[in-house]
């Protein structure tokens, strides 16, 4: 047992110094712009102003002092009043943590502008609470999730997000991607078994439908993959043309991998705890007791995933409440592409965990044996 720690250990370090590097790098700037951090010393002025609606906003001007970089130790002044109304106005007080931007012209005159806050102190306090949490409550099965993480978060960052920039099919690089991050994760909680190598054959039964449904529902639907404001931003961005309709298939197939591999693999233990309590037990009894496990899940399940995205979509409801005296109707709003494409998605992806669910049992009931 020891051993086998000592063995997952390191390669769990291994993994995270691969990462490291690749994390650490900043994103480009220009040749004229600077990002660095500062901290908030001096509130210099707050003024307060009102918007057309009648609600009140605040703006500042405060002085900072540089953390690092060129800026480091160097007292800078932002002037965040004036007549422009940004909707996303953050209050500075004294001791806040901030990225600032300096852009430089070509006089060296430079002018600064507080991009947001130091948020990452408090983030790597979070995930070392969820690493205890997972560490004590799951132990080895819990190491072999963290890990499965990482090498998740390797194959995203290495090889789907790289060949999608390069211009190959999202829709394809995602399938294989998503299907290396499943087996993975699979093999490394569940170990090399027939168990593993069923859940893994259920998966891919199941997405063949998820993946059939949306690539037909995104046809007819007339789906283009640019409803959500960041694709816009990806426009032009990179070297090769992105394929903005096969990147929101690819988000369809890495979320629908996520859900299946959670109740295919919880079916398949099912029907081996069913076994190992009554090895006598026909494979059709099996089936029948598990079903039953199975279909209290499923609930569980599809109600997640509605309201995952129902809580994604809170601001465009709220926006649909406060317009349906001017006309828009509950007919107009699900015909927007924004409304539309999550339509497609939650109802596609819980299709998918429907037909997992009995696939997975059935192959399971018919399957494993006791050992």
């Amino acid at each position: 047992m020891n051993i086998k720690f000592l063995r997952y250990f390191l390669t769990i370090m291994a993994v995270v110094a691969i990462i490291s590097p690749f994390a650490s790098q900043a994103a480009p700037v220009g040749e004229h712009s600077q990002t660095f951090k500062a901290e908030v010393v001096q509130i210099l002025q707050v003024a307060e102003k009102n918007r057309e609606d009648g609600t009140k906003f605040k703006q500042q001007n405060v002085k900072l002092i540089g953390l690092d970089g060129d800026w480091k130790g160097k007292e800078i002044i932002y002037n965040g009043i004036s007549e422009v109304e940004v909707n996303n106005i953050s209050f500075y007080q004294i001791g806040d943590n901030v990225y600032v931007d300096a852009f430089i012209d070509e006089s060296g005159v430079a002018s600064f502008y507080i991009v947001d806050f130091v948020r990452s102190g408090y983030i790597y306090l979070l995930f070392i609470i969820f690493l205890i949490a997972i560490l004590v409550v799951g132990r080895t099965k819990g190491l072999m999730a963290v890990l499965g993480l990482f090498l998740s978060f390797v194959v995203i960052i290495k090889f789907i997000l790289p060949q999608i920039l390069s211009g190959r099919d999202p829709f394809l690089i995602s399938l294989v991607g998503g299907l290396t991050i499943l087996t993975l994760i699979i093999y490394l909680t569940e170990g090399f078994s027939r168990k593993s190598h069923l859940a893994i054959a259920s998966v891919l039964v199941s997405l063949c439908v998820t993946l059939g449904l949306s690539v037909l529902f995104t046809k007819l639907t007339k789906l283009s993959g640019l409803s959500q404001e960041e694709a816009m931003f990806l426009v032009g961005a990179g070297k090769a043309t992105i394929n903005f309709q096969g990147l929101m298939l690819a988000g369809f197939i890495i979320g629908a991998i996520g859900v299946l591999d959670d109740i295919i693999v919880g079916q398949i233990e099912a029907v081996e705890q069913i076994r190992e309590a009554n090895p006598a037990l026909p494979p059709k009894k099996v089936f029948s007791l598990a079903y039953k496990i199975g279909n209290t899940h499923l609930g569980a399940i599809t109600n997640t995933l509605f309201l995952t995205y129902a809580g994604a979509s809170l601001p465009l409801l709220l926006l649909f409440v406060l317009n349906q005296e001017s006309g828009l109707t509950f007919s107009r709003l699900i015909n927007t592409e924004v409304v539309s494409t999550e339509i497609v998605r939650t109802f596609v992806g819980s299709i998918g965990v429907i037909l997992s669910m009995p696939i997975a049992t059935f192959l399971a009931s018919y399957s494993l044996r006791k050992r």
